[in-house]
């Protein structure tokens, strides 16, 4: 990139309120073709609001965008799509009955009345393969892992024409393994010059893939840097104003909690739902005060077996136990009364209801005990009272308003939400499924924190992640799953990078 050529995008001042709420301040942001432009700050930062409105899907309240120079007025993503601006949202926007090519036939702005799919199919595979996007584009969308979504989100908006791209946390649904791959697509996406906006909280990323940073922080620039000049502590010095947070690490077991056993699935198969993967004889005990770290390449068999335990999934063989009792037929919702807690992979498809607010989410599936007159009315100042100490209690930064509802809240502040709930709720059993997804690096070690307390408290954490660092710092014991099997078990002693990547893709 020439240090002489015009910025393709450019804001200048630009400001966005929400009633007396300011989103962003006074933004000036410089984007190029040809580079990788990383957007950073903490949970609730600004950042997503500033993508939106440059995307169309907000209005700014003050100041101006520009591109190739000129000022536009970006009404709608409609309008951002025809400028040439495409996004990648964190929450994809797929439907999910229909198949991943009709999803794509759908977008296109060429689409007519009658769709040739052979003609469509083509220029998808060419894509595909130009830039190793690969999806199964007969499948219905509902069946693909999310990864897959992922590449065909990303295909759907290079099909469109953007040549400038927005990605919300583009790597926080791939396997480690997968990560280096879609580095690969960057690269050649920068090399046949488009330009790319990049959110992320992963600072490995950032120093592997950037060419320009951008840190904001309570919604204004806090300050910049090209890559040559930037370092991960002067990073997180700017995205938080203080110095980083202790990285959470696990301590020797606590010799007072006794051990027994909390959840079990013995000999258990369970058939493959919708393109999932079938669980094979799976053997599987939870500890009160141990954390269990389950590793696997992405569709391996993770969701199956925690859907086994919560009781989502009817076991085809083998037997369920909860708290000591065969729970092999008890449904779903019996087994999550009985002190089971679950953060699940997609916060918002999964973890909360579109349309409630914060405070309202906050209380699922316990609403009973905020009810009067025989449910007739809600103590609501009670409601919000509990949603605000668990919120405050459990994370680092300031936690988002209650009355805002869900669906506007960034990937990272509804994962807040979500992980206060569940943990709030002191259960004995906790199924973390990547509880990391979307947040910053300090809402990310009192996670760590949050998980850790958990089991000094004597509950049984069951950590799903495809960060082999996290699994190796809160880790007791570690499984290892390779196509809907349990390949390794392994103690903290023989925990080893080499090896459990080794068992994760196929090896003996």
């Amino acid at each position: 990139m020439s240090t002489e050529q015009a910025p393709l995008l450019e804001t200048r001042g630009l400001t966005k309120r929400f009633g007396n709420f300011v989103a962003n301040q006074g933004i000036d942001l410089a984007i190029y073709a040809g580079e990788v432009h990383a957007i950073l700050g903490e949970n609730g930062a600004g950042k997503s609001t500033l993508m939106k409105s440059l995307y169309g899907f907000h209005q700014p309240s003050a100041g101006e965008i520009l591109l190739n120079g000129k000022p536009v007025t970006i009404a709608s993503p409609q309008a951002g799509r025809q400028l040439g601006i495409g996004m990648v949202f964190q929450n994809f926007t797929l439907v999910p009955a229909m198949t991943a090519l009709e999803n794509i036939a759908l977008f296109l702005p060429d689409m007519r009345n009658q769709l040739h799919y052979p003609t469509i199919e083509k220029r998808v595979q060419a894509l595909a393969e130009r830039y190793g996007l690969a999806v199964e584009l007969r499948r219905r969308v509902g069946t693909l892992a999310i990864g897959e979504r992922q590449r065909l989100e990303i295909l759907k908006v290079l099909l469109s024409g953007a040549r400038i791209l927005i990605f919300d946390e583009p790597t926080s649904v791939l396997a480690p393994q997968e990560v280096e791959g879609f580095f690969q697509v960057v690269q050649r996406l920068k090399a046949d010059g488009y330009a790319i906006l990049f959110i992320t909280h992963k600072l490995p990323e950032v120093m592997a893939i950037a060419d320009r940073i951008t840190v904001l922080r309570q919604g204004a620039v806090a300050g910049k840097f090209m890559i040559a000049e930037a370092t991960p502590a002067a990073i997180i010095q700017m995205m938080l104003g203080k110095a980083p947070p202790q990285p959470a690490r696990q301590e020797a077991l606590n010799n007072g909690i006794e051990r027994r056993k909390l959840a079990e699935l013995r000999q258990v198969t369970v058939a493959p739902q919708q393109g999932g993967v079938r669980l094979s004889a799976i053997d599987l005990h939870l500890l009160s005060g141990e954390i269990v770290g389950v590793a696997g390449v992405s569709g391996n068999g993770q969701r199956e077996v925690g859907d086994a335990l919560l009781g989502l999934l009817p076991l085809e063989a083998g037997e369920r136990w909860i708290l000591g009792q065969e729970a092999t037929a008890w449904p779903a919702a019996r087994i999550r009364s009985s002190s089971v807690a679950c953060i699940p992979e997609d916060a918002l498809q999964m973890g909360s209801i579109r349309g409630m607010d914060v405070a309202e989410n906050m209380i699922l599936g316990e609403q009973q005990h905020y009810t009067k007159l025989g449910g007739l009315v809600m103590d609501w100042p009670g409601v919000r009272s509990s949603a605000t100490r668990a919120l405050d209690t459990v994370f680092a930064t300031k936690a988002p308003r209650l009355d805002a509802l869900v669906e506007t809240l960034s990937g990272g502040n509804l994962q807040r939400v979500v992980v206060a709930r569940e943990v709030g709720r002191k259960p004995q059993v906790l199924l973390a499924y990547y509880p990391a997804r979307g947040l910053d690096v300090a809402n990310a070690e009192a996670m760590r924190q949050l998980l850790l307390q958990c089991r000094s408290e004597g509950a049984g954490v069951l950590l799903f992640s495809e960060d082999m660092e996290e699994l190796f710092a809160l880790s007791d014991r570690l499984i290892v799953l390779f196509h809907g099997q349990i390949v390794g078990n392994l103690r903290r002693d023989e925990f080893d990078a080499h090896h459990v990547g080794h068992l994760m893709t196929g090896g003996q």
